[in-house]
C-alpha cells in the first residue's frame, strides 16, 4: 500500500512561464492538488476555461483522511467523467448501526429509496479519490483540454490587487512569478493562501480529541456503519468502525482533550487500545493513525476580490457526519459554473458573491449540523450526558426517539432556499425538488436523469413540450422533453407528484432555478437572467 504513497504522480517539470521576461497570466490559477482543487480545475477545463494548478507535493495524501463519499458527490464525480472509477473501487453502503454499551439500540437505512444510480455512500480512501481525479486530468490533457498540474510548486507570496493577482512561485529551479485573472484557494484547513491574506477562521473549537487509525485486517464485520457511544473498550467515550477497500478499517477512538497527542499516536499506545476493541485473537498492521480535534469554523467570505476559497480553506467541521471533502466537491462544482460565465463575459463577476452567499449558507448548516453531532457524542456537563443517555435508552425500544439520537448526521447537499438565482416556484409540486434544491436523480428510459442533464443550462419538460435547444444572452439552454408514458415512477413522484406536468430549468450545477406547470418562453427567459445574476428586461 506505501508504493501509492511513495509514487510521484505530478512530478516537477519546468515550465516555460520560468523563463518568460515578464510574469505570465493564466485566467485560473488553482492551489492545491487535493480533492477539492482537482474538482474545480476539472470542471473548469471540461468548459474549455485555461487553468494551472499548483501544488507543493507531487504525490496523493498519505493515509486515508476523508473516505465517506456521498451520493451526490459521487453524482458530480458522475459529471467530472470518474464517478464510474470511485464506485468500482469504493465500498458499498446504506445501512447503520448505534450501539450504547454493549447494547445495539438500533440500526438504520440511508437510502431506503429505489430509482438512485448512487448509493447513499461510498467509502474509499482519499489517496483513491486523488489518484482517479489525477487520471481524469491525464485523460483531458490527452484530448487537448487546458489543464495543467505543476508539482513541487510552492506558492510564497500572494499579492492580490484589484484586477489581477500576482504569485511568487517557489520551485527546485528556484522562484519565479506568475499572475492570474481569479484564485481559487484549496490549499487545506492550514491554507498558506488564508495566511498571507491575513485572514482567518470564526467558530468553535471543541475540547475533545480522537484518534484515528487505519488497519488491516480481516474480519467478519458488515459493511456498514458502526457507531458505539460509551462502549466497554472505550468507557465513557465513543468509537466508530468503517470499512475501506483492500481490507482496511478504520477505527476512530474518543480520547479526551488533556492528552499528549505525539505520545498517542505512538504503536505501543495504539495497539493496545485496538485489541481491546477488535479483541486478542484478531491479526491486524497498522497502515495509518492521526489524532484529530474537533473544529466548526468558518471564514466570514468566501470571497475575496479575485481570491475564491474553496473546502477546508474556507470552512472546517468535525469528521462525524462525512460533511468536509462533499461539501467541498459542492463548493467546487457551485463554483466552475458561474466563474465560466464571467470569464466569458456573458455574467458580470457579481455573479461570483453568489459563489459567496450560497456556500456560506450551505457552510453554517453544515457548521450546525455538526456542532450538534458534536454536543451529543462529546457531552458538555453531566445533565447533557443524563439526557444523551436517556435519549439512547428510550431509542432501544421506542422508534420516536431515534430521530434525537445524534452520532453524526450525514451529508447531505444543501437546498438553497432564499437564493438569489432562484426563480418562480409553481405550487403544488413535489418540495424536493423546488428552486435552489439539487436535482433528485432517477431513472430516465434506459439511463439516468443526472446523465442526461450533464453540465448545462437545461430545461426539462415532463409532459410538456420544450425546444430542443435554444440561446438566451448568448447562454445555451438544452431542453429535454420526456413524455408521460417514459417517465419512471421515481420520476413522477420527485418532479410531479398529483400534477400532471411541469418544466424545470436547471443550472449547470444540477441545482432547480425554476419551475412551472406549463412552457412560457418569456418566463423561462427570465428565470434565466435571474441564475446568471442579471435583471430581466
Amino acid at each position: 500500500m506505501s508504493k501509492i504513497f511513495e509514487t510521484p504522480l505530478y512530478p516537477y517539470e519546468r515550465s516555460s512561464d520560468q523563463d518568460a521576461v515578464s510574469p505570465v497570466n493564466h485566467p485560473v490559477i488553482v492551489i492545491g492538488a487535493g480533492p477539492v482543487g482537482l474538482a474545480a480545475a476539472i470542471d473548469l477545463a471540461q468548459q474549455d476555461v485555461p487553468v494551472v494548478v499548483l501544488d507543493e507535493n507531487d504525490k496523493v495524501s498519505f493515509g486515508s483522511r476523508a473516505i465517506c463519499f456521498s451520493k451526490r458527490s459521487l453524482e458530480i464525480m458522475d459529471r467530472l467523467g470518474c464517478g464510474d472509477a470511485y464506485a468500482d473501487k469504493g465500498v458499498v453502503w446504506n445501512l447503520g448501526k448505534v450501539f450504547f454499551g454493549d447494547r445495539k439500540v438500533y440500526d438504520f437505512n440511508l437510502l431506503p429509496e429505489d430509482g438512485h444510480k448512487r448509493p447513499a455512500f461510498i467509502n474509499l480512501q482519499q489517496y483513491y479519490c486523488e489518484l482517479y481525479l489525477v487520471d481524469r486530468v491525464r485523460e483531458l490533457q490527452a484530448e487537448g483540454k487546458p489543464i495543467e498540474i505543476r508539482g513541487n510548486s510552492k506558492v510564497t507570496a500572494l499579492e492580490a490587487v484589484e484586477r489581477c493577482n500576482r504569485l511568487t512561485v517557489e520551485t527546485p529551479d528556484g522562484p519565479y512569478d506568475l499572475t492570474c485573472d481569479w484564485l481559487i484557494a484549496c490549499d487545506g484547513a492550514g491554507s498558506p493562501t488564508r495566511r498571507m491574506m491575513g485572514l482567518d477562521f470564526v467558530g468553535r473549537v471543541f475540547e475533545d480529541n480522537f484518534l484515528i487509525a487505519d488497519v488491516t485486517m480481516k474480519a467478519d464485520f458488515p459493511t456498514e456503519r458502526w457507531f458505539w457511544f460509551d462502549p466497554p473498550f472505550n468507557k465513557g467515550q465513543s468509537a466508530l468502525l468503517h470499512k475501506q477497500p483492500d481490507g482496511v478499517w478504520r477505527i476512530d477512538l474518543q480520547l479526551g482533550w488533556d492528552i499528549d497527542k505525539e505520545d498517542e499516536k505512538k504503536p505501543e499506545k495504539v495497539i493496545p487500545r485496538l485489541r481491546q476493541m477488535l479483541g486478542e485473537e484478531v491479526e491486524f498492521d497498522l497502515e495509518w493513525v492521526s489524532i484529530y480535534t474537533f473544529q466548526c469554523r468558518r471564514m466570514e467570505k468566501f470571497r475575496h476580490g479575485r481570491v475564491l476559497f474553496a473546502g477546508d480553506s474556507a470552512h472546517q467541521v468535525s469528521p462525524f457526519g462525512a460533511r468536509g471533502a462533499n461539501s467541498g466537491f459542492q463548493d467546487a462544482e457551485n463554483l466552475a459554473w458561474k466563474l465560466k460565465l464571467v470569464l466569458g463575459g456573458k455574467a458580470h463577476e457579481s455573479l461570483l458573491d453568489t459563489y459567496d452567499a450560497e456556500r456560506v449558507f450551505a457552510a453554517d448548516e453544515n457548521i450546525l449540523n455538526s456542532s450538534r453531532s458534536t454536543d451529543f457524542i462529546t457531552p458538555k456537563s453531566e445533565m447533557s450526558r443524563i439526557f444523551r443517555n436517556a435519549v439512547l435508552d428510550l431509542a432501544e425500544h421506542h422508534a420516536f426517539a431515534r430521530p434525537l439520537v445524534n452520532s453524526g448526521r450525514l451529508s447531505l447537499p444543501s437546498t438553497y432556499d432564499g437564493s438569489a438565482l432562484n426563480g418562480p416556484d409553481a405550487k403544488g409540486l413535489p418540495s424536493r425538488t423546488r428552486p435552489g434544491a439539487p436535482a433528485s436523480d432517477a431513472p430516465l428510459g434506459e439511463d439516468w436523469l443526472l446523465k442526461s442533464l450533464g453540465g448545462d443550462f437545461t430545461l426539462l419538460g415532463l409532459g410538456r413540450d420544450i425546444p430542443d435547444i435554444f440561446m438566451i444572452e448568448g447562454v445555451e439552454i438544452r431542453g429535454i422533453s420526456v413524455r408521460r408514458d417514459e417517465m419512471s415512477d421515481a420520476l413522477r413522484e420527485r418532479y410531479l407528484g398529483d400534477a400532471d406536468g411541469a418544466v424545470y430549468l436547471l443550472r449547470p450545477d444540477q441545482h432547480v432555478a425554476a419551475r412551472w406547470v406549463d412552457y412560457d418562453e418569456s418566463a423561462v427567459r427570465d428565470a434565466l437572467m435571474t441564475a446568471i445574476g442579471k435583471t430581466a428586461e
